[in-house]
């Protein structure tokens, strides 16, 4: 780390600082800026050594909101900036590594007092920060540009034209981040914005034509992964305890705002920083993209960047047929697939995968038509199987992702097809040869059981079930565990049920006036809730019974060895219907079994089962429709 605690607490002293917040007005031409933004920067190593430096700042951005109306310092700090974002890309070309390296300390610097700026004031005041400008005395007020408009366009344009090279990375970086931190106005706000400056600039002129290229160019950053590259040599060195304080400086806040913009970082539980986020740049050009994709619709014209995310193509797509939408683009599928499947461990990679799979028809069938799926679902599971160490957006966004896949019956069809050998992660028991398609319905199971013990969440309830039951009917042998813990489950279900049922009743017979009355309801409802479940569970053991009996042997064992569970539901009137299978099947391959004799071994049952399904009319079970589940 490049700068202590007594570093820190030297800052409010240092020279050049002291000038650029101070009372006097420096021109934008004054050798002093080169000397200002002449600092050499290093990542930050912990939160710990940013926060005290992100305290230690925020004194002296204080002290320019007083006195910028009067210098104008700020805007000057800016209009440098802007001076050389314009002859960014030449220097890129010549490896000017001086001009780039001045051009990201200055991009630095205007992000820090902005984060605190926009802490401390509302979007108003911010935009007249940068109107302010240096007056002579009794000189007349010059019209003055949009610094803001100009900035934020910069920002754009530097992002989509400078490529992506060592010396740039940095400068990047900055770029992505410094627009994140004008977006984070919504953080202070509960009402949706879309009336800001902030957000017109983005959606209209030069930015809006700019939209297809810059979700095109976050994505890319996504998708390639770079690491940030090793320090390198920097030209200056700091030679005064004024360049060291501003070393210490850099290095420390620099990732004051991944705590921020991280989704669920608060709830991570892994490791510092670095190991949180090895590769910057992508993480938040995944962030931006995010965010810009989020915005709301403006009342003349819907958001251009949703526009793009749900309208991209493949570059392997010949098709001539034009698209509707005016920001579409090509992109790379296989690497944007890639690397799909590589960063599911991060909310905002999961986010980003359940937004391309709703909205995006050309990714949802790319990713449906893949042979090698289980590269994807396999990480969505592992989320889901982690449910204790994951925060409640990721768990959701899985989940989803899972019921959005499992509306697609070819889908639900190969994934019986994918064979698994020891998947480490799986602890409860030694799995060391299973299909994809069982080993979802285990940890789906595991989600709900989780969710009955801690959350208690109707909505996951639905949503796990409803996964299930779009796979339902295309069961293909599914594994012994797998038909176990389905009824499992539905033993669970019906002791709950039963002790549910159990407190409504004792409720009804406490004494008359004894406010017994009062918590009926609760019970009343808590046993609709449970009894919903049970039909749900019953129509996925039925769909798969109806559909493909004869393809799972071992439901149809578990069903048998557990067939006491269901007596007390024939008779209930919720449920009559849905039971005539169960009890067909049941006493079907019963009779089967007492013709077969007694003392059977489980293989000789299997074979008779086996035989069994084979004998059974299909016409003799029902089928019933599934009842959609809204994913949106």
């Amino acid at each position: 780390m490049g700068a202590n605690t007594s570093q820190i607490g030297d800052l409010s002293e240092n020279q050049s600082l002291r000038a650029l917040v101070g009372t006097e007005a420096i021109s934008e031409n004054d050798p002093f800026w080169n000397q200002l933004i002449s600092f050499t920067f290093t990542s930050p190593t912990n939160s710990g050594d940013s926060k005290l430096l992100e305290e230690a700042v925020t004194p002296l951005a204080k002290i320019l909101i007083e006195n910028n109306p009067r210098t104008g310092n700020f805007g000057a700090l800016v209009r440098v900036f802007l001076g050389r974002t314009r002859e960014l890309k030449i220097s890129t070309e010549c490896q000017d590594q001086l001009f780039i390296w001045q051009a990201h300390n200055t991009l630095f610097m205007i992000r820090c007092l902005l984060k605190v700026f926009i802490r401390e004031m509302n979007e108003e005041e911010l935009c007249q920060q940068f109107e302010y400008q240096q007056r002579a005395p009794g000189s007349c007020e010059a019209e003055s540009e949009d610094l803001l408009k100009e900035m934020i366009c910069n920002l754009v344009h530097l992002i989509v034209e400078v490529p992506l090279l060592d010396i740039t990375y940095s400068i990047l970086f900055e770029a992505v981040t410094t627009l994140l931190v004008l977006l984070s106005y919504q953080l202070f706000h509960k009402e949706i914005l879309r009336d800001g400056h902030i957000y017109k600039y983005l959606m209209q002129g030069r930015c809006l034509e700019l939209t297809s290229r810059l979700v095109k160019t976050l994505l890319y950053n996504f998708i390639r992964q770079e690491k940030c590259p090793p320090p390198v040599t920097h030209i200056f060195e700091p030679q005064s305890e004024g360049g060291g304080l501003l070393y210490g400086l850099a290095s420390g806040v620099a990732s004051g705002l991944w705590n921020v913009f991280t989704l669920g970082g608060a709830g991570s539980r892994t490791g510092s920083d670095q190991e949180q986020h090895p590769l910057p740049l992508s993480t938040q050009s995944l962030l931006l993209l995010l965010v810009l994709s989020n915005l709301t619709d403006g009342p003349d014209q819907p958001n251009p960047y949703r526009q793009a995310i749900m309208s991209f193509k493949n570059t392997q797509d010949t098709s001539s047929i034009p698209s509707p939408h005016p920001h579409t683009f090509q992109i790379n599928f296989n690497s944007l697939y890639t690397a799909l499947c590589d960063q599911q461990r991060s909310d905002p990679a999961t986010l980003l995968l359940y937004t391309l799979l709703h909205q995006n028809a050309n990714v949802r069938t790319y990713v449906l038509s893949r042979t090698d799926v289980e590269n994807l679902v396999m990480p969505i599971l592992e989320i889901l199987y982690h449910v204790e160490d994951r925060n409640s957006h990721h768990v959701y966004m899985a989940l989803i992702i899972l019921l959005i896949l499992t509306e697609d019956d070819t889908f639900n069809r190969s994934i019986h097809e994918v064979m698994l050998k020891n998947i480490t992660w799986y602890t409860e028991r030694s799995l060391t040869e299973i299909s994809l398609g069982s080993l979802l319905i285990l940890v789906v199971i595991r989600t709900i059981q989780f969710n009955m013990t801690r959350t208690r969440d109707k909505y996951l309830h639905t949503n796990c079930l409803a996964a299930l039951a779009n796979m339902s009917a295309q069961f293909r042998c599914l594994h012994q565990y797998a038909a176990q813990r389905i009824i499992s489950l539905f033993a669970l279900l019906s002791k709950k049920h039963n002790k549910v049922l159990e407190q409504a009743t004792q409720s009804l017979r406490g004494p008359l006036g004894s406010g017994g009355s009062t918590t009926l309801p609760d019970y009343a409802q808590d046993l609709n809730v449970i009894e919903e479940v049970i039909r749900m569970m019953l129509e996925i053991i039925n769909s798969c019974l109806s559909n493909s009996l004869h393809h799972n042997p071992n439901l149809v064992y578990a069903l048998l060895y557990k067939r006491e569970l269901f007596e007390q539901f024939r008779s209930h009137p919720s449920f009559q219907d849905i039971m005539q299978n169960l009890d067909t099947v049941i006493g079907f391959f019963s009779s089967r079994l007492e013709q077969a004799g007694s003392d059977l071994s489980v293989e000789r049952v299997q074979e008779v089962i086996k035989k069994g399904a084979v004998a059974l009319p299909k016409d003799r079970l029902k089928i019933f429709s599934r009842r959609p589940v809204d994913h949106k």
